[in-house]
């Protein structure tokens, strides 16, 4: 079992390029399933996750080769239709292969997925778009779904981002048209969007509640560059609003952090933002505030994924911040981690309150999952002392070579073996 050392009071200063996106790679891997000949992917972050999607395409008939950060896929031989339950449990974006599957085959056979325990995170919404686009479910000991999709109106009772990529790759295979409506506007699903597209797809809408797929195009290979990881962004941003220093990210649009680079803004921070980079300053010994409540929300809103990270950095600040999670039910899992670091938050729901303290220290600390990993290792950069930080198999399902880009930053970083 691997450990992560990392040492505090040591601000962070550089500039680093984010790699790809975890959250845009994921679908586009699945969605190389629709085209016809092979696919060359760059920029694709060397993941757990990536790992496990590349073994559910190899299980499939796909060939794949994978070198450096570039991925290239065959699909030409796929023949299968069904993901085993080993490979489903692995983590819980496999769902994303089942839109696709219906599209290429008409037919697919799956368990229920795995991944990070954030609370119930029902793929009811994916099965009913499904179901709008014509396929039969049934759910016994598995999800079995067969035929093949038509097309037809998909109401999304909630903007789900897997349920509205799943849509979008099942009805990119459907014989007539697709609407999509209250889809969810990530900018991974424009990345999404974009690849289809590059290949021959005809869909539009990404990024605004409605997204319309004319079905029935062949898609033929090609080559195409994954976006930047945001959350990646924001957790590196963390580290450096709580250790202090400046820092510089390239690879990323601004963009998409506006919610948190707002929130940087508001306790104190120099924000920079370009369409090249973003750069934030926190000089040495200027204080940091407690913000107004922070709310999670779907796309353009604050997001999910960042509340662990920004939770950390602002532990240690004058006055309180109010976090309001409305996705998930267990995302405040780290906090009790960073209790042991001498955190002041107090929990109840889905509301946590952080009353801000002058210094966290040191502390043995385990991930419990992917983003309070992340947190954690940037709460322990801006600590007292060193941070002992087990769990790291949930960091590495997100964050290529986490330890690497702190280090690059200047940060004192050491990953061993317990």
């Amino acid at each position: 079992m691997s450990v992560m050392y990392l040492r505090g009071g040591v601000p962070l200063e550089g500039e680093l390029s984010v790699h790809g996106a975890k959250n845009s790679v994921l679908p586009i891997l699945a969605a190389c399933l629709l085209a016809r000949g092979p696919v060359t992917l760059t920029n694709c972050p060397r993941l757990t996750d990536v790992t496990a999607a590349l073994g559910i395409l190899r299980q499939l008939g796909c060939r794949v080769e994978q070198e450096g950060h570039t991925i290239v896929v065959d699909p030409t031989g796929a023949a299968g239709n069904a993901i085993s339950e080993e490979q489903m449990r692995t983590m819980r974006s496999s769902i994303i292969f089942l839109g696709p599957l219906l599209a290429r085959t008409g037919e697919a056979h799956l368990t229920y997925p795995g991944g990070c325990e954030l609370g119930p995170r029902p793929i009811d919404l994916h099965l009913d778009a499904i179901r709008a686009m014509g396929c039969e479910v049934v759910e016994d000991r598995g999800i079995h779904c067969l035929g093949r999709p038509t097309g037809g109106e998909v109401q999304l009772s909630l903007p789900s981002v897997g349920a509205t990529e799943n849509a979008m790759l099942c009805a990119v295979g459907a014989t007539g048209p697709t609407t999509i409506a209250n889809a969810a506007r990530e900018p991974e699903i424009g990345d999404l969007q974009h690849f289809l597209n590059s290949l021959g797809a005809d869909i539009r809408g990404a990024g605004s509640s409605t997204i319309t797929v004319e079905g029935g195009r062949t898609l033929s290979g090609g080559e195409y560059a994954v976006m930047g990881d945001r959350i990646v962004a924001a957790t590196l941003l963390s580290a450096a609003v709580a250790a202090g220093g400046r820092v510089r990210l390239k690879g990323v649009d601004w963009r998409h952090l506006a919610t948190v680079l707002s929130v940087f803004h508001q306790a104190g921070c120099r924000v920079e933002s370009k369409m090249e980079f973003v750069e934030l300053e926190r000089a040495r010994g200027a204080p940091l505030k407690g913000v107004p409540t922070i709310r999670t929300a779907p796309y353009p809103g604050f997001p999910t994924d960042a509340q662990a990270p920004v939770m950390a950095a602002l532990a240690a600040s004058q006055g309180c911040t109010l976090f309001v999670e409305t996705m998930f039910d267990s995302r405040y899992r780290h906090v009790q981690e960073l209790l042991r670091m001498g955190a002041d938050i107090t929990t109840e729901g889905r509301v946590a309150l952080v009353r801000g303290v002058e210094q966290l220290h040191g502390a043995r600390v385990e991930a419990v999952d992917l983003r309070g990993g992340g947190a954690l290792a940037a709460a322990a950069l801006g600590a007292e002392g060193t941070t002992i930080l087990s769990g790291l198999h949930h960091i590495d399902r997100g964050y290529e070579g986490l330890e690497e880009m702190l280090c690059a930053l200047g940060a004192r970083v050491e990953r061993r073996e317990a």
